[in-house]
């Protein structure tokens, strides 16, 4: 059985976790099946969003440790197919389009990982964030030791990795890692709302500034070359028919119908 499952609706794909009776622990095979889903978000250009949620009472509780062992002990990388996006984002393309994660329960070490992968995350009230590496004789692999200090500031960072104490989805909506925080329940639902408004937007548009963000995040001290990169960026969006449609939807007061092109 497919633990990791994928359907659509309209201009979304979504990518839902169903793993419940573990608590949905992550195993190999899930981490293979999640990056052939975000590779299929890439590829497949009437996808706009990605929702990525899980089944039952918790997001996850992390992997399925006795499965992972031979690959951590091996002190190789993490193995990312040819037809698969890293979940991590650390090796090799990332998703192009925007991911939009709904937490609730508990969401422990690589739950928290792909969180901070994401563009737009939502919390259950109820949820547990936790990073346990430091408590098993390892520290964190995934990308929480250069992501979560920017996103939730250097002390609280700190505080969390060194320990492995848990925090709450409060905590995380302070800190600005979390962007909604809703009823428990009501997490994916909100995600939906959202990625239904992104993929109404223009496509193209939405493509170019998930770039553009991420070129900035990844160069804050060279103004010049984010704006370089960016301005190059913007003139086949400038002249697609999306931004003709954009400007004759507003002249013609009607929404937009955008295409992708």
């Amino acid at each position: 059985m497919a633990h990791i499952e994928t359907t659509t609706e309209g201009h979304i794909l979504l990518i839902r976790i169903n793993r419940a009776e573990k608590y949905n622990a992550l195993s190999p095979e899930m981490y293979h099946d999640m990056g052939k889903a975000l590779k299929r978000l890439n590829d497949d250009p009437e996808l706009r969003v990605a929702v990525l949620y899980a089944e039952g009472k918790h997001f996850t509780a992390g992997v399925e440790l006795d499965k992972w062992a031979p690959i951590f002990g091996s002190g190789n990388a993490f193995p990312v197919g040819p037809d698969e996006i890293d979940p991590m984002g650390l090796t090799g393309d990332r998703h192009s389009k925007p991911v939009i994660i709904a937490v609730q329960g508990y969401c422990f070490t690589w739950g928290v990982e792909i969180l901070l992968n994401t563009e737009i995350r939502v919390a259950a009230r109820d949820t547990q964030f936790q990073m346990l590496e430091v408590q098993r004789g390892l520290y964190p692999c995934g990308g929480a030791t250069l992501r979560l200090p920017v996103e939730a500031g250097w002390g609280n960072a700190q505080r969390v990795l060194l320990t492995g104490e848990r925090w709450s989805a409060e905590e995380a909506y302070r800190w600005g890692m979390i962007q909604e925080l809703v009823e428990p329940g009501e997490q994916f639902n909100k995600a939906m709302e959202i990625a239904t408004s992104v993929a109404k937007a223009a496509p193209l548009g939405v493509q170019g500034v998930l770039k553009a963000t991420r070129f900035s995040a990844a160069n804050p001290h060279d103004q010049d070359a984010c704006v370089k990169q960016f301005m190059a960026d913007l003139k086949p969006v400038m002249q697609s028919e999306d931004a003709a449609e954009g400007v004759n939807s507003f002249v013609e007061r009607r929404e937009a119908v955008f295409k992708g092109r």
